[in-house]
Formats: structure tokens, sequence, C-alpha cells
């Protein structure tokens, strides 16, 4: 049996990705820190999964719950990084991008490690971290949430050079989604997919273990006109 965990699985993307992993037949360790969603996640998806409640702020707990969660599980060639959180900065606050960096910099980079440690030592396996269209430009009111993502999208470029270094079956997928209808996404931007579609994109580039993958896949256009539209338009529209 497929056996896969995914970090951050209480809601959104990460619920939905436990729902469409499922019924692909994995065997799913869900980890998030609210255990209440968790428990009525894995109560809906057909099969049987080991729940492990975490805190990723916490990281060396964090760290060790999900070597656990490993051990236990037993042939994990799987694990889905998607913890994360966003905040618009109308201020700047210390205790408002605190947060943002301890979950989607020092978080995430903790439960990566563990987890490509833990292909290095089987000798394979699949790393996908959830960053964002946001790492390709800078917003004066998500200045610290599109920061941290920048550096998301760069450790896992870094973690993938790592991969092939080691000569290993090791794929590292980056998947930077825009905007996916979930809990963190205000109002009804632009180009706002449905969870149940951009999930069954993501899903598609885990299964053609693809290096990258922009959620829909047309933020790749858009990926690439911020890198060429002058830093004093973007200032105004962000």
């Amino acid at each position: 049996m497929k056996q896969a965990i995914i970090v951050g699985a209480s809601s959104g993307i990460g619920w939905e990705l436990a729902v469409q992993l499922a019924a692909k037949g994995y065997q799913l360790g869900l980890m998030a820190r609210r255990g209440d969603c968790l428990a009525r996640l894995a109560g809906l998806l057909p099969g049987d999964h080991f729940v492990q409640m975490t805190d990723v702020t916490n990281a060396e707990k964090s760290q060790a719950e999900l070597t656990q969660l490993i051990e236990l599980m037993g042939e994990v060639e799987l694990i889905v990084v998607n913890s994360g959180v966003g905040r618009k900065e109308k201020q700047l606050d210390w205790v408002v991008e605190c947060e943002m960096i301890d979950v989607n910099v020092r978080g995430f980079s903790a439960m990566a490690l563990v987890a490509m440690n833990h292909f290095l030592a089987r000798g394979g396996g699949h790393l996908v971290g959830i960053s964002s269209t946001a790492a390709h430009f800078s917003g004066g009111l998500t200045l610290t949430y599109n920061a941290t993502k920048a550096y998301v999208s760069s450790y896992l470029r870094g973690m993938r050079s790592r991969a092939i270094r080691s000569k290993l079956p090791i794929t590292v997928t980056t998947v930077e989604p825009g905007f996916v209808a979930t809990p963190m996404v205000e109002g009804e931007p632009m180009w706002l997919a449905t969870v149940e579609k951009g999930v069954s994109q993501m899903v598609t580039a885990i299964e053609g273990k693809k290096n990258h993958v922009f959620i829909t896949k047309r933020w790749r256009l858009v990926a690439w006109l911020l890198y060429i539209v002058p830093d004093a338009l973007i200032r105004r529209l962000v």
C-alpha cells in the first residue's frame, strides 16, 4: 500500500489533498495543530489512517513527532509539507510577522529536513512543498508572507539540488498556487480556483513527479510578467 504524510491537513488544500490521495489508495498520516479536524477528516476517508497532532511553531517537537509517525507507518514514500499561514499587514506588527516566520520558515524547514533525511536513508521518495506565486513579488500589505514564500521556493530548489547530488530517486516538487478557494483567501480575487480543481492539478503533478507546478497553470504567465513589470507599477497594485 502506498503511504503518504500530509503536514497541515486540517483544512483547505491539505484537507482536499487527503481526500484525493485516499481515493487513489494511499494510506495517510495526517498532521496539523487541530486534532478534532484531523479526527473528523480521518473518519470521512476510506481505509485506515494515522492522526498526529503537531504545532510546527515548536519546530523541534514537530520534528520528533514527524519522525515517530514515519516509524509507526513503516514505508512512507511521499511527504507533503503544506503548513502555512498568511496575514494582511495593514500595520507593521512583530507578533503577526513572527507567526508567519515561525510557521512558514522555521516550521516548514524543520518538516522538510526530516522528510529529506528519511528519503536519503530510505533510498528514495518524494517531498512536496506548498509555496505560493507570492514568492515572485513583494507587496506592501503582505511583505512578510511574500518573503516567507520566496524562502520556501528557494529552500525547495536547494533541496532538489541535494536530491540530485545524492544520485538517489528522490523527487522534490514545488507547488506555487495562485488564488485557491480556501479559508486563507479573502473575497473573490481574479482567477479564483476551486480547491478541488487546484488539488487535482497538484495530484497530477505529484503523480508525474514534476519539479515545479503553478496552480492553476495560468499563474506561470503571471509569475513571468512579475519579473518584467517595473517595481513602481507593482507597488501601485499591491
